[in-house]
């Protein structure tokens, strides 16, 4: 609108509009907000007498207001003048005001409708009048009840009463459904879910008779399938569906409508409460099978192997078929950590996409459901949350579906969290939230489709939030009167959502009186021939090697598994090459153009090769090879001590260079992605990339070591129990940084002592690599067998530039391999004029190596242990032969409560035992025990570490026993010092 049709527009001219158009009347404000002067005085002088709610509407972001269609409305024309004789003016001032009044009523319903929704199907809520949805409060009274307001095509309607307005604007907004999505700052979102909800059927599904006997259905499945269970294992702990039962076909829903929108394929994640009912009744796992189960029969077969899991955490996977259009599940084994699967599922979703070439992420999808206190209160939420928009993490959107119990476990919402709603934490990335009345399964179902065509449309996260009860508590044991008598004194005489929509369709004349209980009467009989099946089932398979893991095996034994893993060295030059390669006119930073130099002599020479160039060959070959890459961490690209630089930054433009994603035509796709300040989601999230692609190498890299407690629920839960427990193979690689330099408790120890207790049963592989080719070979390993397994791998700080931690192109080609246990390059002396053999892992060796020298000593040999986990028995038991005659000592850096002590000496006590030696426990030599894993103080730090290098090259000194060790230590802390050797004698 021009200044110049604004003038026109006053209340004193004769082409004034009755009841302008909003869009017009917002811009005239926003006129008169620069210069009031610019508009007529009679319009300034009423933009002057607006109230403060007035101008909250008019200077909100409310984007041009839908028309009838809910596409956005066209600047209309100006009507017919109206002259002043024809019109008085008070009249038209009147209906202007009249209809600023209603629109901001309107957006208020918009705003606040949901706070006065009818969510509680318990009705223990009660409703409080929210004063920004009564008319009073914009200046209508009574007598405005029917009279016509001009409203400019909002609500589908260009003229409306106020009552029509009101009673049109509380069945939107107010009934079953509240709906939360005016905190979105997309307009084209914002106008696309309030098109879809002010249609003509205000906010409903006008559904089928067929497609209401099929809701009728499903509900009937899953409320007998739980009464049916009660009634087979009453008491038996199964955290069933009742009361949510109308979730059933809500998901259902998302699966049809999705189907018809492209989508091919979701991957499920849940908690324990409902799962079996969801197993069974959406997933189509055998009845048979799951009563199986609940005789205590296993989930696989017995030759199989693996601990297992209870039923309520178990996955599967099927195809299910809506209108032609088969879609793929998968539901994701979990632990009983709620929230702990999110991630996993979405790293699995976006791995999927990308085998399938889903580059628009319409065909793949994650589907997460959820408790409401779960929810608002585990901080991994709002952690998986932050990855749905970040270019390394994005997979198009997550519906999430929240099972609100109202409750958790015995924990009344007002002490669960601040905010009105569970959902609330969903605003932090703008997503749409749709809350339901779980009992008007019709409008359950009606959401999950809007919310499903949100999603594919504008591939952004949506929830959908059910309001619903517990019948039977947190468990099926539980009795929760004891916390909550009044909800569940409620609960025992409400009518299930079965019995209500029954009822609702009896009334409609869709099915007719006694039929509903046939359909009862007809499950139930289905589930008690598969009850009575139930005694003779046995599993036929196990589902591990199917789909993309087709191909791969067990692990089996325990021996070298080194896998093919050397390169030629030609094939080394030529990824070298790339490696150091920058096109013309690249601005690249001088400091980092000297390392590109010496990384050229490096691969020029063959000789020299460093811990950061031996891993972009090892990066490099395996994407030449057709192998994905990817790697994420915090500041992964350049690396938290400058040693990477997988990425280049043009110095005058900032546009950024990869080399590793230019080392062949046909190479494999190379992420690097520098994540955000998130352990636990970002390692969940690379846990289920592994998950689903066991041809890629997923590595997730820790800051400093020290940080990677804050993702120990993935390490314990999925981690390092997941293939035992679900038979779920992983070949994820963990990265992290470890070694003492003086640089405090929280940048010195990665808690290796942690990660050897979380070893059994072949779950797990754990190094401390001291040679850039050792690390080259492990991380090529992880590709080249028939098995994955995760792989944690402690790596240097002060090692990656160190002079003598350097590698040689051969020893990454021709028939090397991997190392799980290193002897020096070349001996001080023979094996027979050895005196002590001196054991240890990681960064101390060079420590060791440098004060020997020094020393000029030739009677103590060093040997690295540079697996841990599985233990190299063999390989040590090989290494020792002809030692017999010495002592040995374990070094480590580490106290003695930590690191590698308590778990390899009784290792290397039995094969020294086996091996006759005279004296086979080690003697240690090392920190004594702490309960912080480093000193903060420099000279403190230096000092430990020569008395522990000291300790360990010093042949001859006494060997104190378990007992006369811990004594020795409690000597030290109480100040003994020098008198700790009598102290333990």
């Amino acid at each position: 609108m021009t200044d110049s049709a604004r003038a026109s527009h006053d209340p004193d001219d004769a082409s004034l509009l009755l009841g302008p158009g909003a869009a017009q009347l917002f811009d005239l404000y926003d006129t008169y907000r620069a210069d009031p002067g610019a508009v007529g005085e009679s319009w300034r002088q009423f933009f002057d007498d607006l109230d403060e709610g007035a101008r909250q509407l008019l200077t909100g972001d409310l984007g041009t207001p839908p028309a009838a269609n809910g596409a956005a409305a066209p600047a209309r024309a100006a009507a017919a003048p109206l002259t002043a004789d024809a019109l008085a003016e008070d009249h038209v001032r009147r209906a202007t005001v009249d209809s600023i009044r209603a629109l901001m009523l309107i957006r208020a319903y918009r705003v606040r409708g949901h706070l006065e929704a009818e969510l509680d199907p318990l009705g223990l809520t009660p409703r409080i009048a929210h004063p920004e949805l009564d008319p009073t409060s914009y200046g209508f009274t009574e007598e405005d009840l029917d009279r016509p307001i001009f409203i400019d095509g909002v609500l589908g309607r260009e003229v409306a009463t106020l009552h029509e307005i009101v009673e049109i604007c509380r069945m939107i907004y107010c009934g079953s459904i509240g709906v939360e999505f005016m905190h979105i700052q997309d307009p084209d979102q914002k106008r696309w879910i309030q098109e879809r909800i002010e249609n003509e059927a205000l906010n409903r599904t006008a559904f089928t008779v067929p497609g209401k006997r099929a809701i009728l259905e499903r509900l009937t499945a899953a409320e007998t399938f739980e009464q049916f269970l009660d009634k087979k294992y009453t008491g038996t702990k199964r955290f069933g569906l009742e009361g949510a039962e109308a979730m059933i076909p809500g998901l259902e829903q998302i699966l049809k409508r999705g189907g018809q929108l492209g989508l091919k394929e979701v991957v499920l994640g849940m908690p324990h409460r409902g799962r079996l009912n969801v197993l069974a009744n959406f997933m189509g796992k055998p009845y048979q099978a799951i009563f199986h189960e609940f005789r205590g029969g296993a989930a696989h077969p017995e030759d199989v192997g693996g601990s297992g899991d209870v039923k309520y955490h178990l996955g599967t996977s099927s195809d299910r078929e809506f209108d032609g259009n088969t879609v793929h599940l998968s539901l994701t084994a979990n632990p009983s950590h709620l929230e702990a699967v999110n991630p996993v599922v979405v790293g699995k979703v976006r791995a999927k996409q990308m085998q399938h070439g889903d580059t628009d992420r319409t065909q793949v999808m994650a589907l997460l459901l959820h408790g409401d206190a779960a929810f608002a209160g585990q901080g991994l939420v709002p952690e998986t949350l932050d990855l749905s928009e970040l270019k390394g993490y994005r997979i198009g959107g997550t519906i999430h579906f929240i099972v609100n119990n109202q409750i958790g476990f015995t924990t009344n919402p007002v002490n669960a969290r601040s905010g009105p709603y569970c959902s609330d934490v969903a605003k932090i990335i703008q997503a749409p939230i749709f809350h339901v009345n779980g009992d008007d399964v019709e409008a359950v179902v009606h959401v999950a489709r809007i919310a499903t065509e949100f999603r594919q449309t504008f591939k952004k996260d949506v929830v959908i939030d059910m309001f619903c009860y517990r019948r039977h508590g947190h468990n099926e044991g539980d009795e929760p009167a004891f916390t909550q008598p009044l909800m569940y004194d409620r609960i025992k005489k409400h009518t299930t959502v079965r019995t209500l929509y029954a009822e609702r369709l009896v009334r409609e004349g869709v099915v007719a009186e006694g039929e509903a209980e046939t359909i009862v009467r007809e499950m139930w009989d289905r589930l008690d021939r598969d009850f009575d099946a139930a005694k003779s089932y046995k599993p036929n398979r196990a589902d591990w090697f199917e789909g993309a893991w087709a191909g791969f095996d067990k692990a089996r034994g325990y021996d070298a598994r080194r896998g093919k893993t050397a390169v030629p060295l030609k094939t080394l030059r030529q990824v070298g090459e790339s490696l150091t390669r920058v096109p013309d006119g690249f601005n690249t930073n001088r400091k980092i153009v000297r390392q590109l130099e010496a990384k050229k002599k490096m691969i020029g020479s063959g000789g020299g090769v460093d811990w950061a160039t031996a891993e972009a060959l090892a990066f490099g070959t395996l994407a030449l090879e057709g192998h994905p890459i990817r790697l994420t961490g915090q500041d992964s690209n350049r690396g938290t001590f400058s040693q990477r630089h997988a990425a280049l930054i043009d110095q005058k433009t900032e546009e950024t260079y990869k080399p590793l994603e230019h080392v062949g035509d046909t190479q494999g796709k190379v992420e690097i992605i520098d994540s955000p300040l998130s352990e636990l989601a970002v390692l969940g999230f690379e846990y289920g990339y592994s998950l689903a692609e066991p041809r890629a190498l997923v590595l997730w890299e820790a800051q400093f070591g020290d940080f990677v407690n804050g993702a120990q629920i993935i390490i314990d839960q999925f981690i390092a129990s997941g293939e035992a427990k679900w038979l779920r193979m992983s070949g994820l690689v963990m990265l992290l940084p470890h070694g003492y330099e003086g640089q405090g408790p929280e940048h010195s120890s990665a808690r290796l002592e942690r990660f050897l207790q979380l070893c059994g049963e072949d779950n797990i592989q754990v190094v401390n690599c001291t040679t850039p080719a050792n690390y080259f070979h492990a991380l090529r390993r992880q590709i080249h067998r028939k098995f994955r397994k995760p792989l944690v791998v402690f790596t240097p700080k002060s090692l990656l530039r160190h002079k003598r931690a350097v590698s040689d192109l051969s020893d990454m080609a021709g028939q090397s391999s991997f190392h799980r246990i290193l002897t020096e390059p070349k001996l001080p002396g023979t094996k027979q004029k050895a005196r002590q053999v001196v054991l240890c892992s990681g960064k101390v060796y060079y420590d060791l190596l440098e004060e020997r020298e020094k020393r000029g000593q030739t009677d103590v040999h060093l040997l690295r242990l540079e697996q841990l986990y599985p233990f190299p028995a063999d390989a040590l038991a090989q290494e020792l032969e002809g030692y017999q005659h010495c002592a040995l000592v374990w070094c480590q850096e580490e106290p003695r409560n930590m690191g590698a002590w308590s778990y390899a000496a009784e290792f290397v006590e039995e094969i020294a035992e086996e091996l006759g030696f005279s004296q086979p426990r080690p003697r240690y030599a090392g920190r004594r025990v702490a309960a912080s894993p480093a000193t903060g103080q420099h000279s403190r730090h230096m000092q430990q570490q020569a008395e522990l290098i000291d300790q360990a090259l010093t042949v001859g000194l006494p060997h104190f026993g378990r007992i006369a060790s811990r004594k020795a230590d409690e000597a030290r802390q109480s100040g003994a010092g020098g008198k700790a050797k009598e102290a333990a004698e």
